[in-house]
């Protein structure tokens, strides 16, 4: 892509797979967002578009010009410019979670107002199955909760302030399997425990009380030490070859103490010495995206 041209992306997909969540992650990240632009209007904006500038542009059947082949052809005049630097990213999710999504929601299907979703959803996928197909970026969205899914929009797109690497530290359970996309990972279940202490169990790696006993594991100050030295050289180096984000995991048992507790110390610490640091704690977000839990989380 050209220094001198805009670097477009453009985002559809079928309604509930997340468009909204992942234009709002995108304006987040820098980008000039335009949702829903008509598509008669497209030719002026590139024409106006400055260069460098980050634009994505969110569309889907609620266009009020919406049809499969003036996006189409919309594509593919702008793919003729080498330089346009467009790409489309097409957010999906199995047929299955879209009707579940719109039967929490309660909202109509924009393809079917006097029918059920399910008529809607049906219809959607078949009139964007060519736009699918012609994705340069395909997201199936159907596991990912909304903060997961900004994770990995941030992942795949994040650009650096003035080239400055942006670095995500997350903690997780290796009972639900590893995150997306992690670059880097390091196993805490070495540590002592906090699960096994019944004052401790109900809280989380974000409470003094927690960290405090996890710090007191004679191996826990050379493990954090290494850990971060390890990751204080490795930073510049990945800066200097053009790198532009970085994320690193902490796991352990049911990610609640030792996982969450690593992943906020070496997130001050990058920090402090400078680094533009984000923070997520997938198991404690999903706590809360499913609302007071009904029994107690695994062992931590």
């Amino acid at each position: 892509m050209s220094e001198q041209s805009p670097r477009v992306l453009w985002v559809t997909g079928p309604s509930g797979a997340g468009r909204k969540t992942a234009i709002n992650a995108l304006e987040d990240l820098g980008y000039e967002v335009i949702d829903n632009l008509p598509l008669r209007l497209l030719p002026s904006l590139m024409k106006d578009a400055a260069a460098g500038d980050l634009l994505a542009l969110g569309l889907d059947v609620r266009n009020r010009d919406f049809s499969m082949n003036a996006m189409l052809d919309a594509l593919e005049d702008l793919a003729r410019n080498p330089d346009s630097g467009v790409q489309l990213l097409y957010l999906d999710a199995r047929a299955d979670v879209l009707q579940r999504r719109y039967s929490e929601t309660r909202r109509r299907h924009p393809l079917s107002p006097a029918e059920s979703a399910e008529v809607g959803i049906e219809r959607e996928l078949d009139l964007l199955a060519p736009i699918r197909a012609r994705a340069d970026i395909l997201l199936d969205t159907s596991e990912l909760t909304p903060h997961e899914l900004k994770a990995e929009i941030e992942r795949q797109f994040a650009v650096g302030e003035g080239g400055k690497l942006a670095v995500s530290v997350q903690s997780f359970s290796f009972k639900r399997g590893t995150p997306r996309g992690i670059d880097m990972i390091f196993d805490a279940r070495f540590l002592r425990n906090p699960y096994w202490e019944p004052a401790l169990r109900a809280m989380n790696g974000q409470d003094q009380a927690v960290v405090d006993y996890i710090a007191a594991d004679p191996r826990y100050n050379e493990f954090f030490d290494r850990v971060r030295g390890l990751v204080e050289f490795l930073l510049p180096q990945y800066a200097q070859e053009g790198k532009s984000y970085l994320s690193i995991g902490f796991g352990c048992t049911g990610g609640q103490h030792r996982s969450v507790a690593l992943a906020e110390n070496l997130s001050k610490a990058l920090a402090t010495a400078g680094w533009q640091v984000s923070i997520r704690h997938r198991e404690l977000e999903r706590q809360v995206y499913s609302g007071p839990a009904k029994g107690k989380m695994g062992k931590a």
